[in-house]
């Protein structure tokens, strides 16, 4: 049998390990081809920078993407440039820029419809909720969600059912509909697990326990981070690792111990602002505030306070902001 081009070898060994979720192995193969045929393809840049932003490193996963789409548009691949513009988006989403994701995304999601990929179609419209969403759309976003959905288990992706259950689950949290928000959020951890994924699966089980968290479940909530920890650790994903940081410290501070809220927040907020996570940055903020009132040292809490909202404010996430300035006000309970 005829040996196959050392080039295509290097880009099936790079999508094999993008496809089975190893994607600190990924980084690692593309950093040693990255300079070969191969590794200056589109589809290996695009490659790379899914492998990047499922491990948090948004910066790096940009910079592929947008070298991606690039190469893409030189060539006329519409294909190709509707998977760079969907993996912009979330990218664009994560690090806080929405009106940049929203359009990447939307772009994505027409190119999809003109292309009949009812997969990629699918993860736009999930993409895209999310942005909604944070600004406050929720009855719009939960129609987006809902039909991706419907999408994914028509095409049978587990992935992208456990991400918009995942996503389900924050909206029925953040709007109190207890049933609903445990309902899919088990729903999540369910079709992460089948999956496989250990990075897919810290996500929802970070999600379930923020329901915990919400419901006063705190032992449970304390189990569950465990596991995910674990599994975002598996994955090498640290910005999965302090998001779990980040509901440590709510537990924390539901719990009494703001001292251990704050130290856990600040961790979390390194993390963040080092990966340019833009919303965990303002969530790790709100709540270091709070933690840093509780203490008692009311100064450096009103100088978080204000880089919280002005975070929140950056994003337009009006809802969040609302939520925060109440618990401010009230010096209530930190909720996710």
């Amino acid at each position: 049998m005829d040996r196959a081009p050392l080039a295509d070898d290097a880009g099936h060994q790079l999508r094999e390990l993008v496809r089975s979720g190893r994607f600190g192995e990924a980084l690692e193969w593309f950093g040693r081809i990255e300079d070969s045929p191969a590794g200056r393809r589109p589809d290996a840049r695009l490659l790379a920078a899914t492998a990047a932003t499922r491990l948090g490193e948004f910066p790096a996963a940009e910079r592929l993407a947008d070298n991606a789409l690039t190469l893409f548009q030189a060539r006329g691949d519409a294909d190709g440039r509707m998977r760079s513009l969907n993996l912009l988006g979330v990218i664009r989403f994560e690090r806080g820029r929405l009106g940049e994701a929203e359009q990447s995304l939307a772009e994505a999601l027409d190119l999809a419809t003109q292309l009949g990929d009812t997969l990629v179609a699918a993860r736009a419209c999930n993409n895209l909720a999310s942005a909604l969403h944070l600004r406050g759309r929720a009855d719009e976003a939960i129609g987006l969600y809902r039909g991706a959905l419907l999408a994914y288990q028509r095409l049978g992706d587990r992935r992208g059912a456990a991400e918009a259950y995942h996503n389900l689950a924050i909206i029925h949290r953040q709007l109190e509909q207890w049933h609903e928000a445990e309902t899919t959020a088990d729903q999540a951890v369910r079709h992460a697990i089948v999956a496989g994924e250990p990075g897919l699966i810290a996500l929802a089980i970070t999600g379930r326990a923020e329901v915990r968290v919400e419901r006063g479940e705190l032992a449970q909530a304390r189990q569950e981070l465990e596991l995910a920890d674990y599994r975002a650790k598996e994955a090498g994903d640290e910005v999965g690792r302090a998001q779990v940081e980040f509901v440590r410290a709510l537990v924390s501070y539901k719990a009494g111990d703001p001292e251990d809220a704050r130290t856990r927040a600040e961790s979390a907020l390194a993390t963040a602002r080092a990966q340019d996570s833009a919303i965990l940055a303002a969530e790790c903020l709100g709540v270091l505030a709070l933690a840093l009132r509780r203490l008692g040292r009311t100064a450096e809490a009103k100088a978080r306070w204000a880089e919280a909202e002005a975070g929140f404010k950056g994003l337009g996430a009006e809802q969040l902001l609302e939520r925060l300035g109440k618990q401010w006000e009230t010096g209530g309970e930190a909720g996710g």
